[in-house]
């Protein structure tokens, strides 16, 4: 990971409902949708640049993706943080 995420979490806008819950993606989540979704890099090469094997990606993206839908549907916070990480730079 070269840096962390810019914010560390994401607030909904309800429509006259109060908020529900809250979400937590880790660090290492965050990561894997950032490569995969947003870099569009193949799934080997991201595993490799985190440092993990392909299952273990897949297993990380899957499951953020399916915590992103949860907030999203739920109108959840979605709060990063924690998790087994090193950054190569700041």
């Amino acid at each position: 990971m070269s840096r962390l995420p810019l914010t560390d979490h994401f607030l909904p806008a309800p429509l006259g409902a109060a908020q529900v819950g809250e979400i937590v993606l880790t660090v290492e989540e965050y990561e894997a949708l950032r490569l995969k979704d947003l870099m569009q890099m193949d799934q080997r090469d991201a595993a490799l640049m985190m440092g993990i094997s392909q299952a273990t990606f897949h297993r990380l993206v899957t499951g953020a993706r399916r915590k992103v839908a949860d907030a999203i549907v739920g109108g959840k916070e979605i709060r990063i943080y924690g998790g087994s990480y090193k950054t190569t730079k700041q």
